[in-house]
């Protein structure tokens, strides 16, 4: 008993495996996150887009213009809200593999929208028109894009720690307790 108006040491709570309902329940709460993030991202990317094909951009380059503002605001909006709580240690390599690895999910946009316009586009013309090129670039590319880059955010860019493990038997009283903080396995999630 600790006398009235002091706190007392809280026994360490034994380490519990979390059960499939709550990593559940948290990769939904993620994802919604990623998502709201990715929507606005989406939205500049889409206006941005199609600002630049109005103004007489080459299809490819305005794609690759709006991504690159649009993935600004995501790393942003990923860093400071969705994935808050992880591993920040160098800014400047987070970003730069954020990056790499959008330009990947560009790359697999563009490649759509190449197929679409440029292939495709040469057997059937209405595939170069904006309604065809949106489609391709903006719904399927950037469909298939977000589903690598979730990933590989998670995965390389934003991972997860645990909470910190505190270590009190082997520490004399009064002492400051260690704290440890390992990868988290969701992220093989």
């Amino acid at each position: 008993m600790t006398p009235t108006g002091t706190l007392g040491a809280v026994p360490p709570n034994p380490a519990q495996p979390s059960s499939l309902r709550t990593r559940l329940r948290a990769l939904v709460h993620e994802v919604g996150k990623f998502g709201t993030v990715g929507g606005i991202a989406f939205a500049i990317d889409l206006m941005i887009f199609n600002v630049l094909l109005r103004a007489g951009a080459e299809t490819l380059t305005a794609k690759t213009v709006s991504t690159t503002i649009a993935t600004t605001f995501a790393f942003l909006g990923n860093r400071f809200w969705t994935w808050r709580g992880g591993r920040h240690t160098n800014m400047a390599r987070q970003y730069t593999t954020f990056f790499v690895l959008n330009a990947i999910g560009l790359g697999i946009a563009l490649a759509c929208l190449a197929i679409s316009h440029y292939g495709l586009g040469q057997i059937w013309p209405a595939l170069r028109s904006p309604v065809a090129d949106n489609i391709a670039g903006q719904f399927v590319g950037t469909a298939m894009g977000t589903m690598f880059r979730f990933w590989s955010y998670r995965r390389f860019v934003f991972r997860a720690t645990d909470a910190p493990v505190e270590d009190n038997e082997a520490k004399p009283a009064g002492s400051p307790p260690n704290r440890s903080v390992t990868p988290s396995s969701s992220s093989a999630l």
